[in-house]
Parts: C-alpha cells; sequence; structure tokens
C-alpha cells in the first residue's frame, strides 16, 4: 500500500498564500480615499461591462481585485445579506463592520478548506453622517480583516500607492482633489498610464438622499484631473514694479 503524500501544514499555508498574492499583484491596483463629503473609490478597469466597485446597500460601497468572477460572488453574496438584515431588523443595523465580518469568515473557511484559495482582496467602505463616521475594512484572500484609517490601496504595486497617498491626502480634499491624488497616485506606480476611458471610479456621497452610491464619468474624472493641469500650467501673478522700492 502506497504511503499518502504528507505537507506539512506551515508549508502547504505557505504555498498557498504565495499562489494568491501572485494572482492578486497582477491586477492593477485600486485606491480608496475619503473626502469632506464622502470616499471615492477609484482604479483602473478597460471593461465597459464588469465592474470592480459597486453598491452593496444605502451608504456601503464594495471594491474588488483579482480575479473578477471570484469578487463578483462575494459581492452579490454581499447584496443578499444586506437585504436580509435590513428586511428582518432595520436598514441602520445593516454595516460595513457586520459585512467585513462575514467576507472574513467565508475567505477564511475558503483559504484554509478550499483545495484553491481566491486571488482576491476586497474593501468594503461605509459614510455615516458626519466624517469621524467613516470606516473602511479591507479584507485579504486568507480572511485577515484590517481597518482602514481615511485612505488605502490594494492590487499590484499597492505599497506604493499607499505611500503616495500618505504623502499628499489632507482632511480638507474636495472630491476633484481626492481624484488628483488618487488618479495621480494609481498613474505613478503604472509604467504605461491610464487611458481616460479606462477609469472606473464611484462615490459614497453623503449629500445625497438615502442612497449614497454614486458612479462617476469619464467626463468628470477628466474635469478633475483638467483641473490639476490648469493649476500646473497657469501663469505666475504679475508683478507692478512701480510698487517695489
Amino acid at each position: 500500500m502506497t504511503a499518502p503524500f504528507y505537507v506539512p501544514p506551515e508549508q502547504l499555508t505557505k504555498e498557498r498564500a504565495d499562489f494568491a498574492r501572485k494572482g492578486i499583484a497582477r491586477g492593477r491596483p485600486i485606491a480608496v480615499c475619503a473626502y469632506t463629503d464622502g470616499v471615492l473609490l477609484i482604479g483602473e478597469n478597460p471593461s465597459g461591462s464588469l465592474h470592480k466597485l459597486g453598491e452593496v446597500y444605502d451608504r456601503i460601497a464594495f471594491a474588488g481585485v483579482g480575479r473578477f468572477n471570484e469578487f463578483e460572488i462575494l459581492r452579490t453574496a454581499g447584496v443578499r445579506y444586506a437585504d436580509v438584515k435590513g428586511y428582518s431588523y432595520g436598514r441602520r443595523d445593516v454595516t460595513a463592520r457586520g459585512l467585513a465580518n462575514a467576507y472574513s469568515q467565508t475567505l477564511g473557511q475558503i483559504f484554509t478548506h478550499e483545495l484553491k484559495p481566491y486571488e482576491i482582496e476586497i474593501m468594503v467602505a461605509e459614510i455615516g453622517d458626519e466624517p469621524a463616521d467613516t470606516q473602511i475594512f479591507r479584507i485579504l484572500f486568507d480572511g485577515t480583516l484590517g481597518s482602514v484609517t481615511h485612505f488605502g490601496a490594494m492590487g499590484g504595486n499597492d505599497t506604493k500607492v499607499g505611500e503616495l497617498l500618505v504623502e499628499g491626502w489632507n482632511p480638507d480634499l474636495d472630491l476633484e482633489a481626492a481624484v488628483r491624488l488618487a488618479a495621480g497616485a494609481i498613474e505613478a506606480v503604472d509604467d504605461s498610464g491610464v487611458a481616460p476611458a479606462d477609469w472606473e471610479a464611484a462615490v459614497l456621497d453623503r449629500t445625497r438622499g438615502r442612497r449614497k452610491f454614486r458612479r462617476l464619468t469619464a467626463e468628470d474624472i477628466a474635469t478633475a484631473r483638467a483641473t490639476e493641469v490648469a493649476a500646473a500650467v497657469s501663469p505666475a501673478p504679475e508683478v507692478d514694479e512701480t510698487e517695489i522700492p
């Protein structure tokens, strides 16, 4: 009788993690950035029909990187979870924290018990009535759950994108400034650049009605980026030499 093939648990876990990280690193990064009136989610997505960003509930948005079919399964499950809980209890009982915990448990189970782990990372963002109420959670392929403060990135060279966000973020950013910061950070680590039509962006806007989620159009993004270019090339103010002593 042939002895069963044995792999130490720590080696198996490491190989699964390395496999998932390689798959995620091949994707384009997504940046999430809080601004004065809400939260911006933005990334490169050449597909016009497959969305990396989506609405989960009134004040909650979802972002995923990696294999589309895998994170779309979780997004759809999250929508069902939110609908059932909101109907059974109340709309305010549906929170990003509860949704992130559910995602964390699901990904942890898949990573531990399935033959192939999911090659994805996801973020869940929620806004409240005040900027201090904003909550952003990042869930890794193995179910690791972490809280993100103000901004974060995932996929591709997310470390470098995060460093650039640290350098440029401040609590007084408006939406256009947030778009310039996040899009500029992503392009800074993308050697080929991002075509204007390839951006996908959405916001959770607390100035809207019950449903806070809104997608940004290519024109919205182009206008914000154009403001940055115009400021960079604006002429220096003229000096009245008659006033110089």
